[in-house]
């Protein structure tokens, strides 16, 4: 499993204003599955989003993190919840000494990965 930093973007029904978070996902090898706060996503075939929730269908946004401008859609709006431990690897990403607090929203997070129960799910085993 390879463990990144990643920006994470709920789109269903949300266009380009939906919660967004920065945070440590796993990654399967492929990266074909992405597992974060306790859901797993897969890659999408065509649309405007990029992954899509093995659970619940819903369209998420998932990408690397950009450096040198925000991480929303330009039309975008609302704070970007972050990672009270990435917010150092974030800032040094960016080139920045602090967040600003008007972007950003810092929270703990925990590490939720559920690898096991989307394995099942995605292998048809109950």
């Amino acid at each position: 499993m390879i463990k990144d930093l990643m920006y994470i973007e709920l789109k269903s029904g949300y266009s380009d204003d939906g919660p967004a978070w920065i945070g440590y996902v796993k990654t399967s090898k492929t990266r074909k599955t992405v597992y974060f706060n306790d859901h797993a996503f897969q890659k999408a075939i065509g649309g405007g989003s990029n992954y899509i929730d093995i659970e619940n269908g819903d369209e998420y946004w998932i990408s690397g993190l950009k450096k040198g401008e925000s991480n929303r859609h330009w039309a975008g709006h609302g704070k970007i919840t972050i990672d009270r431990r990435a917010v150092e690897e974030y800032l040094a990403l960016i080139g920045e000494k602090e967040l600003p607090l008007s972007l950003f929203e810092v929270a703990v997070m925990e590490d939720k990965f559920p690898v096991e129960r989307a394995n099942k799910l995605l292998n048809g085993i109950k």
